[in-house]
């Protein structure tokens, strides 16, 4: 092959494979579209959530910090330790249930670009404008009561983590939550979970505003590196 035109080829190739890298909606359909809802499902009873294999991602630019999804794709760690729908992921241990390894599977990582145009193509989905409730977070320093509420007296640790070995494993780790999450969502999602997921298995708490601005603050400091305190 005559060099001019290997280099020419070779040029196309590059150029494809970069317009394709930067084609976030497209990595959406080929890569996210299996296991999650790009668009909101007409289907909102309780067997989608049953058959779903991810969470729904029509709103996801109303729930993730896009820093945190471009790291997050590239290097995927499981946020939901017992799967979506942990009835599914449980076995007998010799005392309690256990996760059943073998019936999870793993993410697929993506490459730093297509993490990027994903992360972007994420961040264009937004739900109804009535889902989240915006600017109600206050955005203040968690009050020292704001622990003991999240691992005692709102029920929080029965299903969720935040990286100190404790806590359950049903619903997705909040270690990581204040890297991950947007304070608005948080904020909504505890104030009243079955209006973003109306078949979700949370309960609504009906807590006092300033129960919710704590529990919502103490969330956003948990930063995956040390426990708030």
């Amino acid at each position: 092959m005559k060099p001019y035109l290997f280099a020419a080829i070779s040029a196309g190739f590059l150029a494809t494979s970069a317009a394709s890298a930067a084609d976030g909606p497209a990595i959406l359909e080929s890569k996210c579209a299996s296991c999650h809802a790009l668009t909101q499902p007409e289907n909102s009873a309780l067997d989608h959530v049953w058959e779903r294999k991810g969470p729904d991602l029509y709103y996801a630019g109303d729930k993730f910090n896009k820093p945190w999804l471009v790291e997050w794709l590239q290097d995927p760690i499981r946020i939901r330790p017992a799967g979506e729908f942990y009835f599914k992921h449980v076995k007998k241990g010799d005392k309690v249930d256990v996760v059943d390894e073998s019936t999870l599977t793993e993410h697929p990582k993506l490459a730093k670009a297509d993490a990027e145009a994903a992360a972007d193509a994420l961040m264009a989905l937004t739900g109804p404008e009535e889902l989240i409730e915006k600017g109600k977070f206050e955005d203040k320093k968690a009050s020292p009561m704001a622990k003991m509420l999240f691992t005692k007296l709102r029920g929080c640790y029965a299903c969720h983590s935040t990286g100190d070995g404790k806590g359950g494993l049903s619903g997705p780790e909040l270690h990581t939550g204040g890297e991950r999450l947007q304070p608005d969502f948080i904020y909504s999602y505890i104030k009243d979970p079955q209006k973003i997921d109306k078949s979700v298995w949370m309960p609504k708490l009906n807590i006092s505003e300033q129960d919710l601005q704590n529990l919502t603050s103490y969330i956003v400091q948990l930063s995956g590196k040390k426990e708030a305190k």
